[in-house]
């Protein structure tokens, strides 16, 4: 809703969705009233059980792109999983927010495959690549250490959090 600054994030994040998603955050973050050193705030309303690796990357470099010319207030609600989980963090601090009764969680990067041995075996690289960079970005954008979330990670579960559970490890700042 480009009067009001917002943007929704709600169901897989895909291809499609990304692209859609990069092109409202590029075009609101340009728009600055006459007089204004910076653009007015995004809201980004976030509520997804995850998706594609790639796609949330995509999205997450451009929001620290765009957090140059606005601040990105994100906003979890529903369930923020995954993908979702990094994307809500990688709002500006201060202006990350969940719902009282959002789920949040966090798990080790899935995927699967076929084929010959060497290929397998380049798929495996390109997922523990995938892995330590959500890690590496996560922790970047949280109270936690790098440790911490391999910790959580290796349980070999979904780690499911609450909306007060995820503000205690610096997913986000604060209730609605």
């Amino acid at each position: 809703i480009p009067e009001q600054r917002s943007i929704m994030l709600v169901g897989e994040v895909d291809e499609e969705k990304s692209a859609d998603l990069i092109s409202a955050l590029l075009v609101l973050a340009q728009q600055k009233k006459e007089g204004q050193e910076r653009a007015e705030d995004i809201k980004l309303y976030i509520s997804t059980y995850g998706g594609s690796a790639d796609e949330m990357f995509g999205i997450y470099d451009v929001m620290n792109y765009c957090k140059q010319f606005c601040d990105i207030e994100t906003i979890g609600f529903g369930k923020v999983m995954s993908a979702g989980t990094l994307l809500v963090a990688a709002g500006t601090k201060g202006k990350r927010k969940l719902g009282k009764h959002c789920r949040v969680m966090i798990h080790a990067v899935n995927g699967g495959s076929i084929g010959e041995l060497h290929n397998l075996e380049n798929e495996m690289e390109q997922m523990k690549y995938l892995q330590d960079n959500y890690i590496q970005c996560l922790s970047s954008e949280t109270s936690m250490t790098k440790r911490q979330i391999e910790r959580l990670i290796n349980r070999k579960v979904n780690v499911y959090l609450s909306a007060a559970e995820a503000i205690e490890r610096g997913l986000a700042d604060g209730v609605l």
